[in-house]
């Protein structure tokens, strides 16, 4: 059973009653005559079901004048061996889309090209509110298009810290707080007890499914320090720095504490109840004094206050992500990773913005804004509930595009999954005491530039067409593993 299941099972319900609203709203206002045909208006998304949930029912509902045709990007499967940026472009120009869906990688690519639309002019309009934005969204994408604006976001995702007011209490820690640096938030997972079982006693922090992993718990600190273990253009192994050393130190650090929540992976396997799901979860079963995670752990968190209320959580609250101390009001957990375009070509311009304003607008926000399922709107005066809970730690952060994965799609397949492994086995040597950090990294660098070489030289190698590079990704790795 995933996480997303029991939600997804009451969407249909929520959007209904969301949509009812809008249309009362908004539907009187548009006037289409009688003998005029709609104007179609082809949209890129991942399929016409997800996208008549989330934007088309509403906006049809509001503007009978445009027709939406979905084109559906299922047809473009990733296959290793594959570059799938070319895939992408190919499938546009056969498909002919009036609307964009891109990630942040090809914004950059198709900006530079010459291949969209800027809309800086028409968010410049006084009829576009750019106050009420995610803070620092509009300047990432100008970042994202070379200096200018070629596309919009209406929902994020983000990931905050989620804290058990009554364990901090019971235990004598001062509570967390905003733009905490990763030292900081593992010195106070620390304080916490780590006698007990492991079904009983309590844990100071959880960091993603995976925390027992070394070097995915540092790649997570090294991503807030916008560090990278490779450069793309030089195609050159950097690892064996200052800075990755004492990122490892601190992993290593706190992976000894025994503070750390590791993800059992044979948990809920067999069948289970909606009460024994909800438990399962420690922060909700009040055994973990934080969490890092995102806004869809709210709903489980109110539905269990209902299903298992003598058993779960009741006083919580959030805070931001940690920070690098150096750079303290961006962070990579801001992901914008759905963004809508439109190509410079399209025949369809003034459609395709109707469109857009629409999925920007206030309106849209305000009756989507309460079937939220883990996305939430840019529109941030939404983003609050009645028990008054930080919200703003989702938003208060700006993104960032983390040096991790800038020009990611140029890194061979091969080398990402290779890398992996070695630095798992190089770094479990550290943690065990065999070898020291040093010695580690040293190993890490070689071993690492000769597994790039070989990657490059195996995808070199390969017919023209069929060269193999990392598919392009969205700019932030959730920490949930």
């Amino acid at each position: 059973m995933t996480k997303n299941r029991w939600k997804q099972a009451l969407a249909p319900l929520v959007l209904s009653a969301t949509l009812l609203a809008g249309c009362t709203l908004g539907a009187g206002g548009k006037d289409t005559a009688k003998n005029s045909q709609p104007e179609t208006l082809k949209v890129m998304y991942y399929d016409d079901r997800s996208f008549f949930d989330q934007y088309g029912m509403l906006f049809s509902a509001l503007h009978p004048e445009v027709e939406i045709e979905v084109v559906s990007t299922q047809s473009v499967k990733y296959e290793p061996g594959k570059d799938m940026n070319a895939e992408m472009l190919k499938f546009i120009q056969e498909q002919k889309p009036d609307v964009l869906m891109l990630t942040p990688e090809q914004l950059t690519k198709f900006s530079g090209e010459g291949k969209l639309m800027e809309l800086d002019s028409n968010v410049d309009d006084k009829a576009f509110d750019k106050a009420g934005v995610l803070p620092g969204m509009l300047d990432y994408l100008k970042e994202q298009g070379g200096g200018k604006l070629y596309g919009l976001v209406p929902n994020f995702n983000s990931q905050a810290i989620f804290y058990n007011k009554d364990l901090f209490q019971k235990y004598g820690v001062e509570l967390p707080k905003d733009k905490m640096s990763w030292e900081d938030l593992l010195r106070l997972a620390a304080r916490f007890p780590t006698t007990g079982s492991k079904q009983d006693r309590v844990y100071g922090l959880k960091t993603g499914y995976n925390g027992g992993d070394v070097f995915q718990l540092a790649n997570m600190i090294g991503m807030t320090q916008n560090l990278s273990y490779v450069n793309p253009a030089s195609m050159q192994v950097t690892i064996n720095t200052d800075a990755w050393k004492k990122t490892f130190e601190t992993a290593i650090t706190a992976m000894k504490s025994g503070s750390l929540y590791t993800q059992d992976p044979n948990r809920g396997g067999g069948p289970q109840s909606y009460e024994d799901y909800l438990l399962q979860d420690p922060f909700i079963s009040g055994k973990l004094a934080m969490t890092m995670d995102g806004a869809y752990i709210i709903d489980q968190l109110k539905q269990a206050q209902s299903v298992v209320k003598d058993k779960a959580i009741k006083n919580w609250d959030i805070v931001t992500m940690p920070v690098d101390p150096s750079n303290p009001d961006v962070s990579p957990n801001v992901s914008l990773s759905q963004i809508f375009a439109i190509p410079a070509d399209s025949p369809k311009s003034k459609a395709a913005w109707t469109f857009l304003n629409y999925i920007m607008s206030d309106e849209f926000a305000r009756v989507t804004s309460k079937r939220q399922q883990g996305q939430m709107s840019v529109r941030t005066q939404y983003l609050k509930d009645k028990e008054g809970h930080h919200f703003e730690a989702f938003y208060s952060l700006k993104p960032i595009q983390p040096a991790m994965y800038q020009n990611y799609d140029k890194i061979p397949q091969d080398f990402q999954m290779n890398f992996m492994g070695i630095a798992q086995q190089e770094l479990k040597s550290a943690t065990d005491g065999q070898k020291t950090v040093s010695d580690a990294l040293n190993a890490l660098q070689t071993k690492g530039q000769e597994a790039l070489i070989q990657a490059k030289q195996k995808q070199d190698a390969k017919p023209k067409g069929t060269t193999g590079t990392s598919s392009s990704t969205t700019t932030t790795t959730t920490t949930s593993g």
